[in-house]
Order: structure tokens, then C-alpha cells, then sequence
């Protein structure tokens, strides 16, 4: 078996913010955990217990207001190219089209894209279904295929790390469903260490090799379990006793109180 090369790790951050009304705000306490090369990790927890923040201290958006977070072994001071981001929303620019879109991270860090850029661009492309599409413009896409292009987009400069803050959930249900398959086969062709964001439940079982489950606010682990769902998964998936089963622990733990330390 390979030796395990962690990626990612957080060791015992803290996060406080100052509210609107100048109050303190703390939205992570404590955070520990480790994320290995080309690991798939979802992160579930209720609303407001600081998933996004999380994933903006490892993208070098925000500082830790205590402990560390650590990337390849380096602290995380500012954001690097290891990292790719695919958010919410795809948040396309209108007056590009789809081909503009991909190639705008290597426009906005060098202002040009050279032809082996756009060349790896389609192949992109080609890779999340989109194939033939270069040109069209944003507001000619469906929702699931905007976002295709953000995953595109967040894949240019060949990222180490792939971090996604619930990306399907503006999407309908067989959209959603699609584009969890769809993220699969491309992380199956293209293997990335991806930290994944979501509410979802049944997604986060469906996609990951561990789940992060979290606190509410301030957000602290409160467990972390390994999915032993076989891979490839498909459908059939979803139907197995031993995810209904997990499914059901994870629902327990997010409703239930932490025991006081």
C-alpha cells in the first residue's frame, strides 16, 4: 500500500470575526484534521458552522485567528496556484464566451492566453461534456452546464487541490444528480485532492472517501468517517444498505447535542 502524503492540515484553528454590530462572532474552534493526496472529502455540518470559512483559510483568503493551516507541509499565508475553486455559483462573465471563461484565470494572472492554453481549454472541455461549446455565451447554457465551465475553469493552471462550496446546490435534483457522476468520472480521469462542501447528505456519501462531520457554530469536528462504499459508484450506489445505514448515523450526529467536554 502507498505511504499517505497529507495535503491539507489544520491544526487546532480558531476563527472569530467581529460582527455587523461589532460583537465577536466565533466561527471555528479547535479545528484538527488532515486531508491526503487526491483524497475525496466532504464536509457536512449545519448552517453557519463555518464550511465556507474553512475552505477560504485553505484557498489563503482569510488567516487563522489561532492554531495553523498548513498546505504540503507550508503554512497558508496568500492564495496559490496549487488551489482551484469552484464555487455555489459559476459566476460566468457575461461578455466572454464559454472558451473566454476557461482560459480568464491565465488572463487575469498574465494578461494573455497563449494557444496551448486555449488548445487545453477545449480539452477541458471535452473532459466536463462540453465539447463544441467554446463559443457560446454564458446565458446560452443551462445551470448544470455553467457550471461545468467553472469546473473547466477551476481545472486551467492543473491544480493540486480542488475545493467546492456546495457547488450543485442551485441545481435541480436530476441535474444535481448528474453533475455528482459526471464530478466523479472527471476526478476518476483526473485525479485532485478535493475538499467538498455541502448540506447533502446522500452527495456527500455518494462522492467522498471520508466525511468531515461538523458542530454548529463554532464549528468543530465532531466526527470524521471513512465511506466504504466501493469504487466505481453509480446508481446502484445509492440503494445499498450500507448507505441508507450510514446515511442514517450521519442524520443522528448533525441533529444530536456534542457532549460537553
Amino acid at each position: 500500500m502507498a505511504a499517505r502524503q497529507s495535503v491539507i492540515r489544520f491544526a487546532d484553528v480558531g476563527q472569530t470575526f467581529l460582527g455587523a454590530d461589532g460583537k465577536r462572532v466565533d466561527a471555528l474552534d479547535g479545528l484538527s484534521f488532515e486531508i491526503d493526496r487526491h483524497e475525496f472529502v466532504a464536509v457536512l455540518g449545519p448552517s453557519g458552522c463555518g464550511k465556507s470559512t474553512l475552505l477560504r483559510l485553505i484557498a489563503g483568503l482569510i488567516h487563522p485567528t489561532s492554531g495553523s493551516v498548513e498546505i504540503f507541509g507550508m503554512p497558508v499565508v496568500e492564495p496559490r496556484d496549487e488551489i482551484g475553486i469552484v464555487f455555489q455559483r459559476p459566476t460566468l462573465l457575461p461578455w466572454f464566451d464559454v472558451l473566454g471563461n476557461v482560459t480568464f484565470p491565465m488572463r487575469h494572472k498574465y494578461g494573455f492566453v497563449s494557444d496551448v492554453e486555449r488548445t487545453r481549454a477545449r480539452e477541458l472541455l471535452e473532459l466536463v461534456g462540453l465539447g463544441g461549446f467554446d463559443t457560446r455565451r454564458p446565458e446560452e447554457l443551462s445551470g448544470g452546464m455553467q457550471q461545468r465551465v467553472a469546473i473547466a475553469r477551476a481545472l486551467l493552471l492543473d491544480p493540486d487541490i480542488l475545493l467546492m462550496d456546495e457547488p450543485f446546490s442551485a441545481l435541480d435534483a436530476l441535474t444535481r444528480d448528474e453533475m455528482s457522476f459526471e464530478l466523479l468520472r472527471i476526478w476518476t480521469e483526473r485525479p485532485k485532492t478535493v475538499l467538498f462542501i455541502t448540506h447533502s447528505i446522500p452527495e456527500a456519501l455518494l462522492l467522498a472517501d471520508r466525511i468531515i462531520v461538523m458542530t454548529g457554530r463554532p464549528g468543530r469536528v465532531r466526527e470524521v468517517l471513512d465511506v466504504p462504499l466501493a469504487r466505481p459508484r453509480s446508481m446502484k450506489t445509492l440503494s445499498e444498505p450500507a448507505f441508507h445505514e450510514l446515511a442514517s448515523h450521519i442524520r443522528g450526529r448533525l441533529f444530536s447535542r456534542p457532549v460537553a467536554a
